[in-house]
């Protein structure tokens, strides 16, 4: 059993595997930590979070993972500047709450006590 983090033990694989589909990863994480099934059905999800928010990972086509470090700007990252963006301007409508009926409200109740 290790004392490292999940992603820290996903990392140090990587570093001598290369396009490791996720399923491999998690299953050298939950030997490495001595997970039974049911704590590997629990932290799955966890796991599969920290490694989209950590940014020494990559994901890749196919649900493969690899370090980022490995590839060249161009290959890990997108450009962004062309994804169309829809107009929140609908929402500000549908979520158009006037607090000061509901302050006005509140108040009433509170006379009523």
């Amino acid at each position: 059993m290790s004392n490292k983090s999940m992603t820290d033990i996903a990392f140090e694989f990587l570093q001598n595997n290369n396009e490791v589909p996720f399923a491999t990863l998690w299953s050298e994480v939950c030997t490495k930590l001595g997970f039974s099934k049911e704590m590997a059905d629990r932290k799955i999800d966890k796991f599969y979070s920290a490694m989209m928010l950590d940014s020494r990972f990559l994901p890749l086509a196919n649900n493969l993972w690899d370090l980022k470090k490995k590839y060249r700007f161009d290959e890990s990252h997108f450009d962004t500047s062309k994804i169309a963006i829809d107009d929140d301007d609908d929402l500000d409508d549908e979520f158009d709450f006037d607090f000061d009926d509901e302050e006005e409200e509140s108040e009433k109740d509170e006379d009523l006590d």
